[in-house]
């Protein structure tokens, strides 16, 4: 059985598409990270990172999100494609 390929947001390039694993954010950011749809299971495409890679955007039910650096880096998936 192959082991999941866990990534953070921060590190998806261009065109890839991860599964949600885990949110490690607490407070205000989390509860509107949830709203927006960002949970546990959700499919996230990365749409397109900033020149110096801040922010990116992410596709997630059919809403275009950037996110800083910061939030990205705080959030892990299962790599499900890599845009191929």
């Amino acid at each position: 059985m192959d082991k999941p390929n866990i990534i953070k947001l921060v590190n998806g390039q261009k065109g890839n598409l991860i599964k949600i694993t885990e949110l490690n954010l607490e407070g205000v950011m989390r509860r509107r990270l949830l709203d927006l749809g960002f949970v546990t299971g959700a499919l996230v495409e990365v749409i397109r990172k900033s020149p110096l890679g801040d922010p990116i955007a992410f596709r997630v039910s059919q809403t275009t999100i950037a996110l800083r650096r910061e939030e990205s880096s705080k959030i892990e998936g299962e790599l499900i494609s890599n845009g191929e």
